[in-house]
């Protein structure tokens, strides 16, 4: 840690702010509710850098009434000195000049956290209110924004023996197409920045929902175990196969690495890569050392072991990560972001500096546990086994080829257009609905795919099982979709992809849910690309048709059921309610103007906001425990009443 000190001089400004309101797109993402949570993120992701700077410990963030923020922390507090070059307090230059902060200055932050650097300027261009109150050498300050410009100068506003800053914001309601904060969406954030730095409280409250006592929604977010517990939540509702997770740390070539990991008994691979505290869900630099390292030493280790004759299996990297679950954390002075949404890493120096603590820890770790090692052994041997019987299963994929309409699935009613951007892929519960909806679409670019029951619950299935599925080879042949590498077997090609939208269409009850989860699932573990792409949505039937004489209005739930027998029972009671059980209960022309016809329709896109949540969630859902699935669908649950 540096001895310099951190004052004006060390804020630098790169650039102006005034594209920030004309494209906040560029920004933060979107104006959707993802952008409207990133601001919370730039904002404690500035305390973040104080904590890894070792000057903070407390974070604390509330969602006030009103839909307003507040974040404070108790590090050193944002300078307020004058700043020479901008002629203005060093507080004014952080929340008015686009990348200023300390940020950019190397003796005041080692690394930083945040992916582009924007940082709270822009959060202050893109509020109505913004209140900065800075706690340092015993005094208050505090000076007021409004859409990212000072309404006043720095002012001296009491004393104090605390120190740290606290910053308010109002998000602009002409830019934000919603203003409702998810505190689910903002908590698993918080989780994942606790398990991230490890020792640092993050508290997170919701003042607007309080219990009976008056108590604000609250929870604490703190770690002491950091990664290693991180590890256990991701792997919560999975049997693990060893008592313990390994932990490796250490730093080269001045990159500080930290990795845990364990096996279970799933066969599916969860890597969680992190860069400064961001998820790099496309992998990168770091991942391929962390893939290296862990091939290579468990091969050396399993020869040296000396497999029993009949065991005598071709093993490859792929083998060696089914069953596991891990998270790498590297810290990285100026990180090269790459790929399509810039959450890849770049930087080749990373590579080789997890390849070398990963190799060097975990030698350590099999030496030094042989049962423990014996036992990742034998998982890695039937996992080679399991991996050759998926490749017979998955060449029989294969070989229905899309080209030419002739290898593909029976049931599939394709659309006339060959063009993917325009054309829609509708996965139906069952040959009743696929029926209606095959006379309901529009053919031009619309195909409709039925689906015969529960799909496999690929959770808790062999690789070979879900590549013998005949709804699942169905769903790999109509989507044109190749897999399979000599590195991956799971690797995802999608650059023949014949649909840039597929829609889960199932009915509104506690049956289409499941279906639907498990479609969902599959999505997850074996084409999470098309989810990243934003490839996947979920159709919206409605539950209700009312009927008034001449008069029929549909309605999506039990809310607006009630609202619209009201309104059509104005004028005299006698409205017939009319609760759709399945798709199948529909008529052609009804699915299309509900369900189908895009100037009427609601989609709802597939997102993910955490892969580690995401991940929990799926493997809690398709799991053998049951309590815990039973408090996810009682707390979620949005049925208007259970079907009997």
């Amino acid at each position: 840690m540096s001895n310099k000190q951190y004052t004006a001089s060390s804020i630098q400004a790169l650039e102006g702010m005034e594209h920030v309101r004309m494209r906040p797109s560029m920004y933060i993402g979107d104006v959707g509710l993802r952008g409207l949570h990133h601001l919370v993120y730039e904002v404690v992701d500035n305390s973040i850098d104080e904590a890894l700077a070792g000057h903070c410990d407390t974070i604390s963030v509330v969602i006030h009434e009103g839909e307003s923020i507040s974040v404070k922390d108790n590090g050193r507090g944002i300078p307020v000195d004058f700043h020479e070059k901008e002629q203005k307090s060093a507080l004014e230059v952080v929340m008015t000049k686009i990348g200023a902060g300390g940020k950019f200055d190397k003796d005041s932050y080692k690394v930083s956290g945040g992916l582009h650097g924007v940082g709270v300027s822009v959060v202050n261009a893109l509020s109505n209110s913004l209140i900065a109150t800075i706690n340092r050498d015993g005094k208050i300050y505090q000076q007021k924004y409004s859409k990212g410009k000072a309404l006043g100068d720095v002012k001296e506003i009491g004393t104090t023996t605390e120190r740290g800053t606290e910053v308010f914001f109002q998000a602009d309601d002409t830019i934000f197409q919603e203003l409702i904060f998810n505190y689910d969406t903002l908590a698993s954030r918080m989780r994942e920045l606790s398990y991230l730095n490890k020792g640092i409280k993050i508290t997170l409250t919701d003042e607007r929902e309080k219990n009976e006592e008056g108590n604000a929604k609250q929870d604490i977010f703190f770690s002491e175990g950091g990664l290693k517990e991180f590890v256990e939540y991701i792997d919560g509702n999975r049997e693990a196969i060893m008592d313990s997770v390994i932990f490796m740390e250490g730093e080269r070539e001045g990159i500080p690495v930290e990795v845990a990991m364990r096996y279970n008994t799933s066969f599916n691979e969860n890597l969680h890569s992190y860069v400064n505290n961001i998820n790099t869900h496309e992998g990168g630099t770091h991942l391929a050392g962390f893939r290296r390292a862990l091939t290579r030493t468990l091969k050396k280790f399993a020869d040296e072991l000396g497999l029993p004759a009949k065991e005598k299996v071709e093993v490859t990297g792929d083998d060696f990560r089914e069953g596991l679950t891990a998270v790498i954390s590297v810290k990285v002075m100026e990180p090269q972001f790459e790929g399509q949404t810039k959450t890849k890493l770049g930087n080749s120096e990373v590579s080789g500096a997890v390849d070398k603590i990963v190799g060097e820890m975990l030698t350590n770790f099999l030496e030094e546990n042989p049962n423990e090692a014996k036992i990742i052994v034998q998982k890695v041997v039937l996992a080679a086994k399991a991996r050759q019987a998926a490749k017979k299963a998955r060449e029989m994929v294969q070989r229905k080829s899309p080209m030419g309409g002739a290898g593909l699935p029976g049931k599939l009613a394709d659309c006339s257009s060959k063009d993917p951007s325009i054309s829609e892929l509708f996965l139906v519960e069952g040959d009743s609905a696929g029926g209606t909806a095959k006379q309901g679409r529009d053919r031009h670019f619309q195909a409709i795919l039925p689906l015969r029951g529960k799909i496999l619950n690929v959770e808790k299935s062999m690789l070979h099982k879900v590549y013998e599925n005949e709804e699942i080879k169905n769903i790999y042949t109509a989507l044109g979709v190749s897999i399979g590498t000599e590195e991956d077997s799971k690797a995802l090609n999608i650059s023949k992809l014949r649909y840039h939208k597929v829609v889960i269409m199932t009915d509104a009850d506690i049956d289409g849910s499941h279906i639907s989860t498990l479609i969902l699932t599959f999505f997850f573990r074996y084409m999470k690309e098309l989810i990243e792409q934003g490839y996947i949505y979920i159709a919206s039937p409605p539950l209700y048709l009312l009927k008034k004489g001449n008069k029929k209005v549909y309605a999506w739930n039990e809310k607006e059921r009630e609202e619209k027998t009201l309104e059509m029972s104005a004028d005299g009671k006698g409205v017939e309610v009319q609760r759709y059980k399945g798709l199948g209960e529909m008529n052609a022309e009804q699915l299309w103007e509900t369900t189908l016809n895009p100037d009427n329709r609601t989609l709802k896109q597939v997102t993910i906001e955490s892969l580690a949540d995401a991940d929990n969630v799926f493997s809690m859902l398709m799991g053998d425990e049951v309590p815990p699935r039973r408090d996810f669908i009682e707390k979620n649950a949005r049925y208007a009443r259970i079907d009997v």
